[in-house]
């Protein structure tokens, strides 16, 4: 446009005026349904996508901390079994010389052999409990790390179909708008499964 009011229009002008008005065969005035649908799908692909990557990276978290819990308790029954040896190897003792003393002394060490099986025990319970504990967070990681798999391939689908809709949008092939849609179903599909932990 010149200073005078008067008004010249070049190429790139015409060209963003068709894009302003609906790009490519919309007339003036008219919406391009196609580029919209586009777009719309494309947000909210967006958004579920945030929110599967969100969850997938909740998971692994929690699969890392279950992971970490137990190895804490297979710790502590390591622990506990290693006690309960060195209550044995008292108790053989303690036997080795009930068989070796004098009859007058023998009670004092038939109290030692009894205290150290009723320890053992103890320990033994507090040992097996804490393997199962382990064992227990072993397989609640092990699940954590399904979901988030799951929930990794649902994103990963769901990122597909934003690429789907970008090449849909420049070719404006319509057969990749129903791909993006398919892929896109795939994706919330696997975001189901791993909503509902399968």
């Amino acid at each position: 446009m010149s200073g005078h009011g008067f008004h010249v229009h070049g190429p790139h002008d015409h060209e963003l005026e068709h894009a302003a008005h609906g790009a490519h065969g919309a007339g003036h005035g008219e919406k391009d349904g196609f580029a919209g649908s586009i777009a719309v799908a494309t947000a909210i692909l967006a958004t579920i996508g945030a929110l599967f990557a969100y969850m997938g990276g909740a998971t692994q978290a929690n699969a890392g901390l279950y992971k970490n819990n137990a190895a804490i308790k297979k710790t502590e029954a390591s622990n506990q079994w290693n006690y309960y040896q060195a209550k044995s190897s008292k108790q053989n003792l303690a036997e080795l010389a009930l068989a070796l003393v004098p009859a007058d002394r023998r009670t004092t060490y038939e109290e030692e052999v009894a205290r150290y099986k009723k320890e053992k025990a103890e320990i033994k319970l507090a040992a097996e409990k804490l393997e199962a504990e382990a064992t227990d967070w072993d397989r609640r990681s092990d699940g954590e790390l399904h979901q988030h798999h799951r929930w990794a391939q649902a994103t990963t689908a769901l990122q597909v179909a934003i690429a789907l809709a970008a090449i849909a949008l420049l070719t404006r092939r319509k057969w990749l708008q129903w791909g993006l849609y398919g892929v896109s179903g795939i994706g919330i599909a696997l975001g189901a499964l791993a909503a509902l932990h399968v």
